[in-house]
């Protein structure tokens, strides 16, 4: 079971990450997040970073430690970790790390209901995903090899992770596809039935929802 966080933000864990390396204010944060990529490991919404930034020193985690004014801007807080801010960092990275939890994907949800539209819709849908991730494997592929020699291997993991991950779901996506276009997936006959008969869409879905209790168990 996850820990219940003071912070509970994957933002914050990114802040953390980066002002680890020395104190700085709000819109050095977000710049530097921006620089290293962070923005695409995790999902931030910056309008959230000033509540975020506020929350984490009420909590302890950050600590003002000066300001500074740039011309006519406003004054620009500086803040630093603090020793529970890096328990909180290295404690949070372990859960991460070694604790799975359900992670609500997109394409699951449009999975978990496949059968309000006809199979060859599908087919078709499908191939324009397996497409789409297959230029987003190359470019992954081509700026992986572009960091190879220029980075430690120790900062591009994420994205190891990251291509495996699109390649795993490509593999998936054109195997469900190559199914349905072969005639050997299972129920394939009764769902173009279901389609070719007029059934209501709104009706599809009921249809399952006793199967997906014996699989989703509480």
């Amino acid at each position: 079971m996850a820990t219940k966080r003071k912070v509970n933000n994957l933002l914050a864990l990114a802040v953390l990450s980066v002002i680890v390396q020395r104190p700085m204010h709000r819109y050095e944060i977000a710049a530097t997040l921006r620089a290293h990529g962070k923005d695409k490991d995790m999902d931030i919404k910056w309008g959230s970073l000033y509540t975020v930034v506020q929350n984490m020193a009420k909590a302890g985690f950050l600590e003002v430690v000066g300001s500074e004014r740039d011309g006519a801007r406003p004054e620009r807080v500086i803040y630093r970790i603090t020793d529970a801010g890096r328990a909180e960092m290295a404690d949070w990275t372990r859960e991460l790390l070694a604790s799975p939890e359900p992670e609500h994907h997109r394409f699951t949800a449009g999975l978990s209901v496949l059968a309000v539209l006809p199979p060859d819709e599908v087919i078709e849908l499908l191939g324009r995903r397996v497409t789409a991730l297959e230029q987003v494997i190359d470019r992954t592929r081509t700026d992986l090899a572009g960091l190879a020699g220029t980075l430690p291997r120790l900062f591009v993991v994420e994205s190891e992770y990251g291509l495996a991950m699109l390649e795993a779901e490509a593999r998936w996506a054109r195997s469900l596809r190559d199914e349905l276009r072969a005639g050997t997936f299972d129920g394939l006959q009764m769902w173009r039935q279901w389609h070719a008969e007029g059934m209501p869409a709104d009706r599809i879905p009921e249809l399952a929802e006793g199967g997906n209790d014996r699989i989703h168990p509480e």
